[in-house]
Order: structure tokens, then C-alpha cells, then sequence
């Protein structure tokens, strides 16, 4: 059983490379986005709205990759829909540094180059999309009941530990260097870094296999029983195929409301409140708040790798408590957490308080935010629907949470400009109401196999 286990984590790490990039392709904006501001916003005479979406336009990307994720992962299956993700990946971070590349002038500033540009992180975008919504749906497929939340939580501290090692590769691209260094090759060395990680994740794909689930959707028993039996060893691995051939030959449709409304709709309330809670705001803008709280530039930089420090020890904690304490118990404790860090800031920015008590609330709401929402979100998306609606479901659920993520993000600088205290104290509101979703609509899986989760929605019907 110890190589069955370790084969298994060998395959999950493979696979966590997806959440790796995701991670990195959405942070790696954090370092570059002041420089992008100068270059291509602020010498065309743009708003501060363009900016926005100039900031978060790998998100339309995401957008798409989410929707299309169930389409590709049913089609193509999940091993190849990750190679495919891995290709965007490797192209926008070419792109993305060098978007004059074919058709412009370097150094030369258009609304062409900004329009390319966007276009070369949508890209990127669609790739995260894709990771998103099968990396933990590869995972969950592969995984023993009773160590999935743990596996799928991997993929999250891949996520964090992605945006961890852009911001060390941002502030190490950045140091000691001048302003004007940073805003003409800085900002290009930076997306193209993340060419190295999306290489070897479409390299490594080639030495996994197929999961299970998909094999059997795909008429491929046999293959299907060979790959559960290195998994689970050989008497847990038929007794797995039964009920995977059960849960099958049920419900041939493949209606996506097959096993009714709810199961739907918690999955979709699931992706908006992990985004309505104004996560990725800390996490995008992170070196811009640190500036504004009066850091100077370096030491934002430096503020903003300490976040990720923090953000990587509270995802461990999620990772090491959610088979033993369950899924709801840590989301309704992270949701409380997040409230408080919420609303502590936007009292600070009320008052115009700014110093290290910003920063300790920041932390405590990324913390708490880390240790729950964050990984555990995943864990049940890849978890929740059932067999035969698997891969259209997750996909409406992650094409909502990309959508959810981009009307906060973009929006961000718009807010602030309006009221930092409202802006924060809104997060703080959606934090509250994500804890009563969880308190009154979300089931406990912990410990239980996908086809009993199945049963779950059988009753509910």
C-alpha cells in the first residue's frame, strides 16, 4: 500500500503543477502591472478604468478556460485538457513579455501593442481556466476517498506556493534596479519566467495516466481497472469499478440538471463567494496596497513576499486538518476570520490609519481566507457533483467563479477611488454571508467516495 501511495502523490504533484501556474500566471502581474501602467496606460492618456482591465484581462481568459473546461475535459479527457493548458501557459509568458513580437515596434507604445498585449494574457487566462477546473477534477478522479481533500488541497498550496515563488522572482527581478529599468525589460523578465514552470508541466504530463473515471466514461474498463488497481491495490480497486459501473449505468442522460438544481447551485454559490470576498484583490494588488500604507518600492515587494510566506503556512494548516476536521468546520471558520480582517481595514482606512496594524489585518484575512476558502472551495468542487455531470458541472461552477473574480478585480481600482472603507467593508458583508451559505447549503463529504456523493443528490431530488 506505501508504493500504491506514493504513486499516487507522484501523480498528484505532476498534476499540481497546473495549480503551480495558476497561480504564478495570476500573480506574476503583481511586480509588472505599475510598470504596465506606465508603458502602455499612462503614456496613451488612458483612465484608470483601462488600467483595471488591463490588470485583470487574463481573468476574460479564465473566463473562457472555465467555460470550456467540461467541453475539453469530456472530449479530450483531463490528462490531455492539462497539456493543453500547459501550451497557453508557455505561449503567453513569451507573449506577454514581448508582445511586439511579429507585428509592432519595441518601445513604441499603441493601442495595437495594448490590445496585443491583452490578448497574449487572455491566453494565458484561458490556461488558467482550464487548470482550474481540471487539475482538482484530475486529482479528486484519482485520489482515495480518504486522502482527496488532502490531494486536492495540494493543488491549492501549489496555487499559493506558485504566487510565492513570482513574488520571490518579482522582487528579486526588481532589486536594486532603477525605475526605469524596471518599466522597460523588468516587467518583460517577469512573464517570462513563468516559460521555465509551463515547459516541464507539459514535459512531465506525458508520465501520467488517464483517471479512472474518464476511462470508464469512455468505455475503457480495462484501463480504467489497471490504473485504480496501482491506485487502491487490486480487491479496493474492483469493488471501486462496481460502484463506478453503477453510478454509470444510471442516469445515462447527461443533462447537466440530471440530479437536480441544488447540487448546481451550491457549486456556482461556492465559486462567487470564494471570489466575492475580495481575495484576489490583496493578492494582485498587493505590492500597490503596501505602497500606499507608505512602503517604498523594495520594501513593498518584500511586504508582499511575507504575505505569501504567511499565505503557504495557512494552506498547510488546510491541508493537514480538512480529512480530520471536515470541510464545512474550516470554511465557517475562515469565513469568520475573513470578516474580521475585513472589516478592521476598511475602519482603518475610515480613519486614515496606515501602518503595521494594516498589514496585520491583511494577514489575518489572507490567513484565514488561506486555511478555508482557498483550498477547501476546490476540494469540494471537485468533489460535489456526480460521476456522469462531472465535467460540465465543475465547468459552470469555475466559468462562474472566473466571472465573479473579474467583476472584483476589475472593478478594484474604481472602488478605491470612491471609498477604501466601503470597498473593504463590502468584502467584510460578503464574508458574513458566505459563512450562513455554508452553515445552511453545503453537505459534509469528508471521507466519503465520489459515487456515495452521488447518493447525497439522489435524495435531494
Amino acid at each position: 500500500m506505501r508504493n500504491n501511495k506514493l504513486y499516487v502523490i507522484v501523480i498528484t504533484f505532476v498534476a499540481t503543477i497546473g495549480g503551480l501556474l495558476f497561480g504564478y500566471d495570476t500573480a506574476v502581474i503583481s511586480g509588472a502591472e505599475k510598470s504596465i501602467q506606465e508603458y502602455l496606460i499612462n503614456s496613451l492618456g488612458l483612465s484608470t478604468l483601462i488600467h483595471g482591465i488591463t490588470t485583470s484581462s487574463a481573468l476574460i481568459g479564465c473566463i473562457i478556460g472555465g467555460a470550456i473546461s467540461g467541453i475539453l475535459a469530456s472530449k479530450l479527457g483531463r490528462k490531455k485538457s492539462l497539456m493543453l493548458a500547459a501550451g497557453l501557459f508557455f505561449v503567453s509568458a513569451l507573449g506577454s513579455g514581448f508582445p511586439e513580437v511579429f507585428f509592432f515596434e519595441k518601445g513604441n507604445p499603441t493601442i495595437g501593442l495594448l490590445l496585443m498585449f491583452n490578448f497574449y494574457r487572455v491566453i494565458g487566462g484561458i490556461g488558467v481556466g482550464l487548470a482550474s477546473a481540471v487539475t482538482p477534477m484530475y486529482i479528486g478522479e484519482i485520489a482515495p476517498a480518504k486522502i482527496r481533500g488532502t490531494l486536492v488541497s495540494l493543488n491549492q498550496f501549489a496555487i499559493i506556493f506558485g504566487m510565492l515563488v513570482v513574488y520571490f522572482v518579482n522582487w528579486g527581478i526588481s532589486n536594486g534596479q532603477t525605475i526605469e529599468w524596471i518599466n522597460s525589460i523588468g516587467w518583460r523578465r517577469m512573464f517570462l519566467s513563468e516559460a521555465i514552470p509551463a515547459g516541464l508541466f507539459g514535459i512531465l504530463l506525458f508520465l501520467v495516466p488517464e483517471t479512472p473515471r474518464y476511462l470508464s466514461l469512455s468505455g475503457k474498463k480495462d484501463e480504467a481497472l489497471a490504473v485504480l488497481t496501482k491506485i487502491s491495490g487490486a480487491e479496493r480497486a474492483k469493488s471501486i469499478m462496481a460502484e463506478i459501473n453503477e453510478s454509470l449505468k444510471h442516469h445515462s442522460s447527461a443533462k447537466v440538471l440530471s440530479f437536480g438544481k441544488t447540487v448546481i447551485i451550491i457549486g456556482i454559490l461556492l465559486s462567487v463567494f470564494q471570489q466575492f470576498v475580495g481575495i484576489n484583490v490583496a493578492l494582485y494588488y498587493a505590492p500597490r496596497i503596501f505602497e500606499s500604507m507608505g512602503a517604498e518600492k523594495d520594501a513593498s515587494m518584500m511586504q508582499t513576499v511575507i504575505m505569501g510566506l504567511v499565505n503557504v503556512v495557512f494552506t498547510l494548516i488546510a491541508i493537514f486538518t480538512v480529512d480530520k476536521w471536515g470541510r464545512k468546520p474550516l470554511l465557517m471558520v475562515g469565513s469568520a476570520g475573513m470578516a474580521i480582517g475585513m472589516f478592521a481595514i476598511a475602519g482603518l482606512a475610515y480613519f486614515e490609519i496606515i501602518g503595521i496594524s494594516t498589514l496585520v489585518f491583511i494577514i489575518i484575512y489572507t490567513a484565514s481566507f488561506m486555511m478555508s476558502w482557498g483550498p477547501i472551495c476546490w476540494v469540494l468542487i471537485s468533489e460535489i457533483f456526480p460521476n456522469k455531470i462531472r465535467g460540465k458541472a465543475v465547468a459552470i461552477a469555475v466559468a462562474a467563479q472566473w466571472t465573479a473574480n473579474y467583476l472584483i478585480s476589475s472593478t478594484y481600482p474604481a472602488m478605491m477611488e470612491f471609498s477604501g472603507a466601503f470597498t473593504y467593508g463590502f468584502y467584510g458583508v460578503m464574508s458574513v454571508l458566505s459563512l450562513l451559505f455554508v452553515w445552511k447549503m453545503v453537505p459534509e463529504t469528508k471521507g466519503k467516495t465520489l459515487e456515495e456523493m452521488e447518493k447525497i443528490w439522489e435524495k435531494k431530488k
